[in-house]
């Protein structure tokens, strides 16, 4: 069973610069066909300061801490256990490329059911920009099977 103490426990905040080319080949790679998310003229023309950043493309931000694996180290879980049950997103604005963000994960919750052969870890994370205002909320649930 993983150690509900860790319930509530922080990682060091980390910041992330959001890069137009990445922008680009993510908005091409997942099928954006709005030349906003690929085009600068247009963005601007859109009446963004530059490339919106995608949905989704947060997580693969997120991705970019120092040690990705963190959470799953603390909580000594076995990565060939763990599946990814759930992932959500709640925008509060949108980021362009040139931004700052900076990501505080934080665990939220660890419960289990079917008699503890599953156990649920769900991390939140914070986003802001360089001026400290809120971008989004993450929310992703981890499945850990046990037996």
């Amino acid at each position: 069973m993983i150690d509900r103490r860790h319930i509530g426990h922080e990682l060091p905040a980390f910041t992330v610069a959001v890069e137009r080319g990445r922008l680009r080949f993510f908005a091409r790679a997942t099928g954006q066909a709005d030349p906003v998310y690929t085009d600068e003229a247009a963005a601007q023309a859109a009446g963004h300061a530059s490339l919106p950043v995608p949905p989704t493309f947060l997580f693969c931000l997120e991705m970019e801490s120092p040690n990705p694996a963190a959470i799953r180290e603390l909580l000594d879980i076995d990565y060939r256990r763990i599946l990814h049950g759930e992932q959500g997103f709640t925008y509060h604005r949108l980021a362009h490329a040139g931004d700052t963000l900076t990501f505080r994960q934080r665990i939220e919750d660890i419960y289990d059911k079917k008699n503890g052969a599953l156990e649920f870890v769900v991390r939140r994370t914070q986003v802001s920009n360089q001026r400290h205002e809120p971008v989004a909320d993450l929310r992703c649930v981890t499945v850990v099977r046990h037996g």
